[in-house]
């Protein structure tokens, strides 16, 4: 097949599916859509904290399939992710497709679910139905914009397109809902079938969610009917851990090893049998016969620190490190706890790593703080004060009972030439 072939073909698929998309659109098809009501809660909350500002989040669920080929598909919303505060305040009206933090994020519900889904239980421990062995899913984000403006702009339009487009994201729809604030308190009709819902919120106005998707091959936003069910009846995905949530305490506990002279390596690792997974630091001591691995939970540092030993062994820090932390961990053995140690949410990594450390013999005990200098003992002698009657004050002489018993000097002897002399001296003055 040459070159010319190929993008005749292309171009055949390309119309294709335009073909199928403006039928899609003609018979009104859109997939079902059921969104947890934790997620409303959250946007609730978030329209509240930023309400003159113009802010968005990223969406994750599930997309199940109809169990006929003819049934829509169901796609099921179940959380919400804010983006890094930096991030937080939308400088346009058009919905952006994440940030670093928000794929960190998504990629950790991602594998925690797939863990989920190898023991079928979810978070919470609870059992899998088989309905939701599926794999967590990027679904698109929701963004507030101002006034009225229910409809996604036209550089909503032209960024999802762009990223539908992109092969890498291997994404075929996007949702983009859009919120908006003050709308009246008006009633509407049971049972109607509209694209958005409402809200009231503290200022007796509502809030109102309008849902749009658009596919890939249809080119054009297309409303989609929301249903909001209890959170209960949707599975636990992971809780976020610590070092997404607090990135400055994970860059302080970093440098604070590192500056000790510590090689730091975080990785996140299945280190138990629990969900969600643990943030794991390999540390090593230059010239140490061991290394240590500390495991913190995903509710560091509410939650104790646990260290575990391994024998050294080289390593090329260019290669995968998981491999190498693998190898590491098969070999490590939990240290007991440091005699005498209590952990402390104010405490830091290092600080545990030195009680480890002295605890296997690693580093000497510190020397005892030096005993303090023995205090001065204060003078008993007190000094009376005597006023005069015109308002001056002495010092009196101490009482005998005050004073302290001193010794009196012995008298000094007086050589006998000297006394002769003086007796003389004596004698001539009588005799005149």
């Amino acid at each position: 097949m040459n070159d010319f072939t190929r993008l005749v073909q292309l171009e055949l698929e390309v119309i294709g599916r335009r073909i199928r998309g403006l039928a899609m659109i003609s018979r009104g098809i859109v997939p079902n859509l059921v969104i947890s009501q934790k997620v409303v809660n959250h946007i609730v909350q978030v329209a509240r904290t930023f309400i003159q500002d113009e802010t968005g989040e990223s969406m994750v669920g599930f997309v199940r399939l109809g169990e006929a080929p003819e049934e829509m598909p169901t796609i099921y919303i179940l959380d919400t992710i804010a983006p890094d505060e930096e991030a937080t305040v939308r400088l346009t009206h058009t919905f952006q497709q994440g940030d670093d933090l928000q794929d960190e994020i998504i990629w950790w519900l991602q594998e925690n679910w797939r863990l989920s889904r190898e023991r079928q239980l979810d978070a919470a421990s609870k059992p899998l139905a088989s309905r939701w062995d599926t794999p967590l899913r990027y679904l698109g984000d929701w963004h507030k914009q101002p006034g009225y403006m229910i409809q996604p702009s036209g550089g909503d339009l032209l960024t999802a397109l762009a990223w539908l487009d992109d092969p890498e994201n291997q994404m075929d729809y996007l949702l983009v809902p859009i919120v908006t604030l003050g709308h009246p308190d008006t009633t509407m009709e049971d049972g109607a079938q509209v694209n958005y819902f409402t809200v009231l919120m503290d200022d007796e106005t509502r809030m109102r969610v309008d849902w749009w998707y658009i596919h890939r091959d249809v080119r054009v936003f297309q409303p989609i009917t929301p249903v909001i069910r209890p959170e209960s009846e949707f599975p636990a995905l992971a809780a976020y851990p610590w070092h997404l949530l607090r990135p400055d305490r994970m860059e302080d506990e970093v440098a604070l090893m590192q500056d000790d002279g510590l090689f730091v390596e975080p990785i996140v690792w299945q280190a138990d049998a629990d969900i969600p997974m643990e943030l794991c630091f390999f540390v090593a001591r230059p010239g140490a016969a061991s290394v240590l691995i500390l495991k913190t939970e995903h509710n560091y540092p509410y939650q104790a620190p646990r260290a575990y030993v391994a024998p050294f062994q080289r390593f090329d820090p260019n290669d995968d490190f998981y491999a190498i932390f693998e190898k590491f961990w098969a070999d490590a053995e939990p240290v007991d706890q440091p005699e005498g140690w209590t952990w402390q949410e104010n405490l830091s990594l290092l600080a545990y790593i030195h009680a480890v450390e002295i605890h296997l013999g690693l580093r000497p005990k510190p020397a005892p703080p030096a005993p303090p200098p023995p205090a001065e003992v204060a003078s008993s002698v007190s000094i009376a004060v005597e006023v005069e009657p015109d308002g001056a004050s002495r010092k009196a002489t101490p009482t005998a009972a005050e004073a302290e018993p001193v010794d009196k000097p012995a008298p000094e002897e007086t050589p006998a030439a000297d006394k002769d002399a003086a007796d003389t001296d004596e004698k001539e003055e009588e005799t005149s």
